[in-house]
């Protein structure tokens, strides 16, 4: 860690006082400085600065193929699923489609991949509709929530993604574990 002029001037302004600069003087200095870097680099990062807008939805009355093509075609595994005012209404993934055309629960590979990687198990639905095979209780998020909030929710929830609601729970968004991961890449 690098202390900057930022970090010196705030720890001379923390000791309120003339400072004769002794060797303790110095170190206490250092020690002001090095808390005030460490709370400079630990600053809230806001959701929306590392969300992906525009993010890909569905209808609920749309057929599940079509939920299927649009997944496989963006490389994407999870959908929300929005009313006609693009208010979240639930959200659609492989898993949901694939036990909707069949899959059945017995364990196999996939099942195994899908423990390991600490995905859950959805419940078996049938349907031909999004709405059928969806869930409707989403965990979502707002997009001013610090994304380590967001990373702790995501392990312990075991999911990939996150729907970015506004207070109107209206779909501005969609942070990923690649999306945090991406951020933290360039810092």
């Amino acid at each position: 860690m690098e202390l900057e002029s930022e970090d010196i001037q705030a720890a001379l302004e923390e000791l309120h006082q003339y400072v004769d600069i002794t060797e303790e003087d110095l170190k206490k200095i250092y020690v002001i400085a090095l808390r005030h870097a460490k709370e400079r680099l630990t600053l809230k990062v806001p959701v929306k600065d590392v969300m992906t807008g525009n993010a890909i939805c569905i209808s609920k009355d749309a057929d599940i193929h079509e939920a299927a093509r649009i997944l496989s075609e963006n490389r994407i595994s999870g959908l929300p699923v929005v009313n006609e005012e693009k208010r979240l209404i639930g959200i659609v993934t492989e898993a949901d489609i694939l036990y909707s055309a069949g899959m059945e629960k017995s364990h196999n590979f996939g099942d195994i991949l899908r423990n390991i990687l600490g995905e859950p198990h959805p419940k078996i639905r049938n349907g031909s509709k999004v709405e059928e095979i969806m869930t409707t209780r989403v965990i979502t998020t707002s997009p001013d929530r610090d994304i380590r909030e967001v990373a702790k929710i995501l392990d312990e929830k075991r999911i990939k993604r996150l729907p970015v609601v506004d207070k109107n729970n209206k779909l501005i968004g969609i942070i990923s574990r690649a999306d945090i991961l991406r951020y933290l890449g360039k810092q």
